[in-house]
């Protein structure tokens, strides 16, 4: 019998919870769950309560005086060292934070090492995907960086190359930064430019470190760019080069802060064309990978509307149980929103008509145009880091 899908899921990681002004606010991961539950798709996964990670584990690519920093605040909040990033507004401290912040980066750990030995075929933690956790300090709502533990692990275990694709609004720039000049790691991170948008990072030119140039792309669009720009965007950089790349595993982030209507960006992405990239990264990875591949989840701030659809989409397409956009979302959970928030909560699990799907694509190959600005964009990062590998950035 083949192995299957691996969630990691516990009530415990609502823990994961910087105040009721924040905006990343545990109650998105929730109602995922919930979601998730109420369409069917966790009847088809292994559900894994991981533990809290130990020092040593955090360790491998965070610094131990920055271990001790989160470890004060987390027993003290009054405790925390702002010039290790904690106790600002972006991420307060709060108590527990060592092991909320701990365990969410065990979970994906947990998923790597059963992807990698082959105990999973897939693994999801929409709880994780902290990709802007620094090794020496937080950064951007991330205390520890789940995604980079989970990348080091498999480097320590056997794994000679992991490709590592961030798909959120920000730029990943604390994976890029740990992996900055280690060449069995490629990072992609296709977000909104940092001139509008933070971190403020991200650009074209960023290809990585002296002994590993060409091991980091970047893809850094202009707000505002839509549906059909932002997929062409991700399906003329990311598939080559990690074809060219053939990784022996696939760590992808799906922050959905991309979408029209989350507060904190200037995108105007819907979950259909979320649900596509979702889709594209699965099929990346059965692809070049034998299907190895761990799937976190990130940025995400409209909280009703966004979060809960387009992670269960994630998590059902890596179940092999993948949710027509038009299926109608379940009343029960519909209800829940409406007695617990107050909101009503879309009640398709999509936002597009069926006479706007699917969503076209223009391929790269068939031509670009220098005078729009999303196929700049692409091109700029092409010429910087196509040639690395061996590939052409007008024709590959």
């Amino acid at each position: 019998m083949a192995p299957r899908t691996s969630v990691v899921w516990d009530d415990a990681f609502t823990a994961y919870d910087f105040g009721p002004t924040h905006p990343m606010a545990p109650v998105r991961l929730d109602l995922t769950t919930r979601l998730s539950r109420a369409l069917g798709v966790f009847d088809h996964v292994d559900l894994l309560n991981p533990d809290v990670a130990d020092d040593d584990v955090l360790a491998t690519v965070h610094d131990r005086h920055y271990i001790a920093a989160v470890r004060a605040a987390s027993a003290d909040p009054s405790a925390a060292d702002v010039h290790r990033g904690l106790g600002t507004e972006d991420d307060p401290a709060f108590l527990g934070m060592h092991e909320a912040s701990a365990r969410i980066a065990q979970g994906t750990l947990d998923l790597c090492r059963r992807v990698w030995t082959g105990e999973a075929e897939h693994g999801v933690n929409f709880c994780g995907g902290m990709h802007h956790a620094m090794r020496t300090h937080a950064s951007g709502f991330c205390i520890y960086n789940d995604a980079a533990v989970g990348i080091q692990w498999l480097l320590d275990n056997g794994a000679e190359r992991v490709a590592y694709v961030d798909i959120d609004v920000h730029h990943g720039d604390g994976v890029e930064k740990i992996f900055w000049n280690d060449p069995r790691v490629l990072t992609v991170s296709v977000h909104e430019n940092g001139q509008h948008l933070f971190p403020g990072s991200g650009w074209p030119s960023d290809i990585g470190g002296p002994a590993a140039r060409g091991s980091a792309a970047n893809v850094a669009l202009p707000p505002g760019t839509g549906d059909a720009a932002w997929l062409r965007s991700i399906e003329s950089v990311v598939p080559p080069l990690v074809r060219a790349f053939a990784p022996d595993v696939v760590v992808s982030q799906h922050g959905c802060d991309t979408h029209m209507h989350d507060p904190l960006a200037h995108l105007a992405i819907t979950i259909d064309a979320q649900l596509r990239a979702h889709e594209t990264l699965h099929d990346l990875a059965h692809e070049v990978s034998q299907g190895k591949w761990v799937a976190l989840g990130g940025g995400g701030y409209e909280l009703v509307e966004v979060v809960p659809r387009s992670w269960t989409h994630l998590t059902a397409i890596a179940a092999h149980v993948p949710i027509p956009n038009h299926t109608r979302v379940p009343q029960e959970w519909l209800e829940h929103v409406e007695r617990t928030l107050g909101r009503q909560a879309p009640n398709r699990m999509g936002d597009l008509p069926q006479d706007r799907l699917p969503i076209w694509v223009q391929p790269w190959n068939v031509g670009h145009n220098p005078d729009n600005p999303v196929d700049r964009a692409i091109l700029a990062t092409r010429q910087a880091v196509f040639s690395h590998p061996g590939l052409d950035p007008w024709f590959d």
